[in-house]
């Protein structure tokens, strides 16, 4: 659905604003067609078969054809606006922040003077922003949302979608200590394994440093789980509470510095004695030849050998 502003004078280029994408209009057309029909087929059959019981069966078919065709035609009204629903859907938390604030604004308005209005609009303003840490919770509430939209935003721009060209459905996201965290439930044709060569694109369309995805649940491998962060917890100091049990009035004790020598001086130190055994060189005989050794008694001799 898209809505065309008149011609500009002078010459000037017309623009389009599209709210829903001409292939999700042409889908949604098509699938509620298909609704109507097997909705209004399906009553009707079931509504005669159970008027004709008690009535004639041609009245049963003119009873079922007026049950059939108008919840048929709630079908066909259900699935046709849709992608308004999944639209308004995207942009829920707003809108209902949106009411609720004009909702206060206009009866703090009609029933208090402009003073007091202006003090208590000042009071809401002005304590959340003077108070850290409820100011740190609203603007990480206030991420949330804008990580709904710009996840969105890379679904419908670099991520590959179905034929249809139906996007995920993002459900709801909270806050973390490092960023936010977002539950995704995908449509027919995406899985985990298309989103985790993507991330670091995810990452830098939500303004973030890194970007992780894991499944959500073991039985469902549609509904994933986003993790954006955007700081790093295990960096930052923390404050000790040892520090307030220990005693400032206590005196220190010097205590004596050992001396670690830092390189060895080779000089100083002695150099190992090795020492041989001295083996003896047997005694010959007169005609030079070696004596028999006595010492084996089973040994054999091999003087005769020779």
């Amino acid at each position: 659905m898209s809505k065309s502003s008149p011609r500009r004078p002078f010459g000037g280029r017309s623009g389009t604003v599209t709210v829903i994408e001409a292939k999700v209009h042409r889908s949604s057309a098509r699938n509620a067609r298909l609704a109507f029909v097997l909705t209004a087929v399906i009553v009707g059959l079931l509504s005669a078969v159970v008027a004709a019981s008690s009535i004639h069966p041609i009245l049963a078919v003119f009873v079922g054809a007026l049950i059939g065709v108008p919840t048929g035609g709630l079908a066909w009204v259900l699935v046709r606006i849709w992608p308004v629903i999944r639209l308004l859907w995207w942009w829920s938390t707003e809108i209902v922040l949106s009411v609720l604030l004009l909702t206060f604004w206009v009866q703090l308005a009609n029933h208090t003077p402009t003073l007091v209005t202006l003090l208590v609009v000042a009071l809401v303003v002005g304590v959340p922003a003077a108070i850290p840490t409820i100011r740190r919770q609203v603007i990480a509430w206030t991420w949330c949302l804008i990580v709904r939209h710009r996840l969105r935003v890379c679904f419908a721009q670099f991520i590959i979608a179905n034929q249809s060209g139906s996007l995920p459905l993002i459900l709801w996201a909270r806050p973390t200590p490092v960023g936010e965290r977002v539950w995704v439930y995908l449509r027919p044709g995406l899985s985990m394994a298309d989103l985790e060569g993507r991330l670091d694109k995810i990452a830098v369309t939500c303004h973030a440093s890194t970007s992780l995805v894991e499944r959500a649940s073991d039985g469902n491998a549609a509904y994933l789980r986003f993790d954006i962060k955007r700081r790093e917890v295990l960096t930052a100091q923390v404050n000790s509470p040892l520090v307030d049990v220990i005693d400032p009035d206590t005196p220190t004790a010097d205590r004596p510095t050992p001396v670690i020598p830092t390189a060895l001086d080779l000089p100083d130190v002695d150099a190992p004695v090795i020492t041989l055994p001295v083996q003896k060189k047997p005694a010959t005989t007169a005609n030079g030849s070696k004596p028999a050794a006595s010492s084996a008694p089973e040994a054999e001799d091999v003087s005769d050998w020779i």
